[in-house]
Parts: structure tokens; sequence; C-alpha cells
């Protein structure tokens, strides 16, 4: 198949280039490349690389192709709160658009890179598909409004889905450590200390970044009646975990470490478990090939072979946020 894969360059579309290319299908990337050198390892290259906002692109780039698969946003809560309006200008307006050329340009399919996020503090645990959505950030609430107005171009020749992504963690050729489960190893192995800045209670369900890379291919392989214009959680119902039980896996991994509680952020309102029976149901054939435990595992053999510590805890390259900042202030000084 041709698919169009935008965020090529992110922290999953790292892991999507190369299962797709070793699946045998073709590639077309897209990125704005704003984190370009921020890289752990190598990327896998698409076979035709389109530098550029996907907001402008076009019918002619997009006609073509069998799939697109949009993971390009803003792509976490403390990016999205530092720029709300940016925030719905991409991940929404943007979003809506592609799917809009998409459909213009006889693409068939378009899956849309959601998030668990969306259940915001959810009213009860184990939350379904066709639960209340509570969304309290604008990362989430681009997200919500995007699978609303993304439905509605739904018809016999255009099918979308949206992938509600766990948490994402794990090992990336393009790391990211401004991840719950990423984070706490990596301050585990930059300070000897596994840093909580809540109570360690909240609910996350997680998934490692290639098992959602995995997910979408399987959404583009599966029988269009399966996926047609739903919502579907991606993850496991036993990785569920407390922020707490994240940092008793971190432990068992840097067993010097002690785990600190530093309650910095007070209660936090994000608290949501979630079912994933359905993922099961239209995807029997789909299984995820990590836990929590093997995902941290290589994750924390990754970091000590790069040497990784203090300095890279602390510095730019793996925490979007501050690669960003560092990105604008160049541009500001060079204008």
């Amino acid at each position: 198949m041709k698919v169009f894969v935008t965020g090529h360059k992110g922290y999953i579309g790292a892991h999507l280039v190369e299962l797709l290319k070793t699946g045998g299908h073709q590639v077309t990337g897209c990125d704005l490349a704003l984190f370009a050198g921020s890289e752990w390892e190598p990327l896998e290259v698409p076979d035709r690389e389109l530098i550029k906002d996907v907001r402008h692109l076009t019918v002619d780039e997009l006609r073509g192709h069998d799939c697109v698969m949009h993971l390009a946003a803003i792509s976490n809560d403390p990016m999205g709160e530092l720029a709300p309006e940016l925030t719905t200008a991409v991940n929404l307006e943007g979003s809506v658009r592609l799917a809009e050329v998409a459909k213009a340009a006889g693409v068939p399919r378009y899956l849309f890179s959601g998030s668990c996020s969306v259940y915001g503090q959810g009213a009860k645990l184990d939350l379904e598909e066709g639960d209340a959505l509570a969304p309290i950030t604008a990362y989430a609430r681009s997200k919500t409004e995007t699978e609303r107005r993304v439905s509605e171009l739904a018809d016999e020749s255009f099918t979308p889905a949206f992938l509600r992504n766990s948490t994402a963690y794990g090992f990336s050729p393009a790391l990211r450590i401004d991840l719950v489960a990423n984070n706490l190893l990596g301050s585990a192995l930059a300070y000897d200390r596994i840093k909580i800045m809540s109570d360690g209670t909240p609910w996350r369900p997680l998934v490692h970044c290639r098992d959602i890379a995995r997910a979408f291919i399987a959404f583009m392989e599966a029988p269009r009646d399966a996926i047609f214009n739903r919502a579907v959680n991606v993850g496991g119902n036993a990785e569920n975990y407390q922020v707490r039980d994240v940092a008793n896996v971190v432990k068992q991994l840097v067993p010097t470490a002690e785990v600190e509680y530093t309650g910095e952020v007070g209660a936090d309102p994000r608290n949501y478990r979630v079912k994933f029976d359905l993922l099961n149901q239209l995807l029997p054939d789909f299984k995820l090939q990590y836990d929590l435990e093997s995902g941290t595992r290589e994750l924390h053999q990754k970091m000590l072979a790069h040497g990784f510590g203090k300095k890279e805890f602390e510095g730019e390259q793996f925490v979007r946020l501050r690669w960003l900042k560092r990105t604008l202030s160049k541009l500001e000084g060079s204008a």
C-alpha cells in the first residue's frame, strides 16, 4: 500500500515508518521537523519526505495514497497549555482540514492518533468508548472535537477511524522523557530518586510506543466494516497502572533509587482507567508485544548503553517543550 504518515519524525512515527517499510509498504512522510537534531538514534527514512506544515498539504500531494496516518500534533498537555490557540489551530483545525483534503484526493482511509486523555477525570473507572468524555486540557479537547468533526465526513468512500491511544512510553529512536514512565526511569538514573509530583494514586492506561505504531498498521489492514468511523481505545486491560505502580517497576530496575512523593502538583485531576474490550473484539489478531515491565526494561538497557544521566534528564533533547522553546529562541535570534 501507499501510506501517508504525518509526524513521521516523531516518537511514534519513527517506529511506524520502519514497520511500514519492513512490511513492504511505500511511505510518504510529512513533518515540520521542529525537533530535528533531537533524535537519539538514526531514523528510518520514508520513500518520499515532505518537510512542511500538515495544514498546507494539497490534494495533489495526497492523491494516490491508500491511507493517511495522522500523528502530527502539539503533542502533550504542557505544550498545549503553553499555546492553547496554536493547539486548536494545529491539532483540531489542521486535523479536520487534512481529513477534508484526503477525502477530496480520494484517499479511502484516514487514521487519527487520538488519546485516552479525552476521558479526563472519569466519572467511573474502567471507561469504555461509549462513556462520557470529560477532556480537561487544550490537548485533550482538541482530540475530542477532532473526532466529532471528522466523523461527519465518513461515507461509503471515506473511512475515518480514531485510535484513542493510552499514554505512551518506551524506547524510540526519537526518545521523549516527558511521559510518565520514561520520566520516572530517567529521574532514577539521573538522581537515584524516583520523583512523583502527585500522590501517586491517579490511574493511567499505558502502551508502548511501538505497539501504537503496530496498532495503526492493524487498523490499516482491518476490514472496512470493522473500523468504519469508530473511536477505539488502544492498549490492554492489564496495562492500567497507578503512578505509584510505575514507580515500583522502575525501582526494580534501579534498586538504589528512593521513591519520593513531592506533591508539588497537588491532586492530579487526570485519573482514568480504561477498558480495551472493543479493540480485542474488532481486531482479535492484534496483541500487544510489550507490557510495562518488559518495555521499561528495554528502555533501561538503552539508557544505560547511551550513558543517560543528569545531563540528559535536565537537558533539552528529550523534552519536547524545552526543545521547542530552544528552536523558537533560535528563530527569533536569526530574525
